[in-house]
């Protein structure tokens, strides 16, 4: 097998990742476009003998890094102001404790993983994260939408909200339900399920929220491949069906950083 298909199968998870982390669909892709570049132009580097799943993380992480300097003041050597501040906003918002929050519970490595793709040990992981999610029982609290027809899933989606001190502004059902309930209320933060009850879209009903109002949108999925292809617009948060608590939390506690809110 060549090495671009030992590592296609793992790309649309590393782009979910990628814009977690950026909280951008095109920042997080065009950093997977940059780490296949570089793959691609040493493709003897590539394999540490981890795996490829691994190995591809450790790369990106390898080109995360590079793209900050290590007192957070951004790439001098990139010449667009705009984009400097870009990535010392990047940088600030999301450093390492952050990243292994997610490569543990949005990505699902286990410690000993994380440590490899980070550079770090267990002890250092086993840390930042405890950090981690202490920050995320610090921060501000909002209301949340839930788009989800399943109701033994809506009920397990409402207990984790509230269980982190968020608010649940409703429980809706269908892409009417949602634009209405959401028009009721002053939801921060939609988690939204993509199949809904009445063959209705649960992206077109956060589509036309967002047309309302600038709130951060999570999709949950049984197929996340299928919306992380980097070929159209697509979500810029999204898990998997099924899905576990801390999964949510991390999601939900990322997301929230990118509110315009909290950006400015």
């Amino acid at each position: 097998m060549g090495l671009g298909e030992e590592i296609r199968g793992h790309l649309p998870f590393l782009r979910r990742y990628a814009r977690a982390l950026t909280g951008s669909q095109q920042h997080g892709d065009n950093f997977v476009h940059t780490t296949l570049e570089v793959i691609v132009a040493a493709p003897e580097e590539f394999s540490a003998g981890h795996g490829s799943r691994i190995d591809l993380y450790r790369h990106f992480h390898r080109i995360w890094e590079s793209a900050f300097l290590t007192d957070g003041e951004g790439d001098d050597t990139e010449e667009d102001p705009l984009v400097r501040a870009a990535n010392r906003r990047l940088a600030i918002m999301t450093p390492l404790a952050r990243q292994i929050l997610l490569l543990t519970a949005l990505e699902g490595f286990s410690v000993a993983d994380t440590a490899i793709i980070t550079g770090t040990d267990d002890k250092t992981v086993e840390r930042l994260l405890e950090e981690a999610v202490a920050e995320i029982d610090r921060e501000s609290r909002t209301s949340v939408l839930i788009i989800e027809d399943e109701p033994l899933i809506a009920m397990e989606l409402e207990q984790i909200v509230r269980s982190l001190g968020h608010e649940v502004a409703g429980i809706a059902t269908t892409h009417d339900d949602a634009v209405a309930a959401f028009e009721r209320t002053e939801a921060g933060l939609v988690l939204a399920d993509i199949q809904l009850a009445d063959g209705s879209s649960g992206i077109d009903a956060v589509q036309d929220i967002l047309a309302r109002a600038p709130v951060p949108a999570i999709f949950i999925t049984a197929f996340p491949e299928r919306l992380l292809t980097g070929n159209c617009v697509e979500p810029t948060f999204l898990i998997s069906k099924p899905f576990r608590e801390n999964t949510v939390r991390a999601a939900i506690s990322q997301s929230l950083l990118f509110t315009p809110q909290l950006a400015a």
